[in-house]
């Protein structure tokens, strides 16, 4: 399957035009994970987006001593948003739960495409926002259920 028709076909990039869909294809490079590979590391300065495509991640919040999985994605989810903030860190870590492909974006790319597409920007941020929140309220949930909590997620 091409660049472009898995960005059809995947969730966060869906309803794009094909215009949009091939500029993203032309930044997109495929890229492969081993099972339980630390992809990104809490602290480390973000630089690339992710589309998972096969396989799995689990979102972590780690220390020295612990990891603990947050959320679970699979293809179709997308990971390392904060790489589309100008010198971010990372705020949470990414395992690789199995074998997984996923397509990667370098920040940098993606941020000058913004500059030329004010309505791709604008779009793909309030997805990118919709992510965050589903990340923090993910936390929420964990967080509730290690505090031995039922959490409501319908809110």
């Amino acid at each position: 399957m091409t660049r472009s028709e898995l960005l059809k076909l995947h969730n966060f990039t869906a309803g794009l035009d094909d215009s949009r869909i091939a500029r993203l294809a032309a930044l997109a490079r495929e890229t492969a994970f081993s099972e339980n590979q630390l992809i990104l590391r809490t602290g480390q300065q973000s630089r690339y987006f992710y589309l998972l495509t096969s396989g799995s991640v689990c979102i972590e919040v780690s220390s020295q001593t612990f990891a603990v999985c947050i959320q679970s994605l699979g293809p179709g989810d997308a990971f390392g948003w904060s790489a589309l903030l100008d010198q971010h860190d990372t705020l949470f870590q990414v395992r690789a739960r199995e074998r997984s492909t996923a397509l990667c974006f370098s920040g940098a790319d993606l941020a000058a495409c913004f500059h030329e597409d004010p309505e791709l920007a604008t779009e793909l941020l309030r997805r990118t926002l919709r992510l965050a929140a589903g990340r923090v309220q993910a936390t929420e949930v964990r967080l509730g259920e290690l505090c031995g909590l039922r959490m409501d997620t319908a809110t």
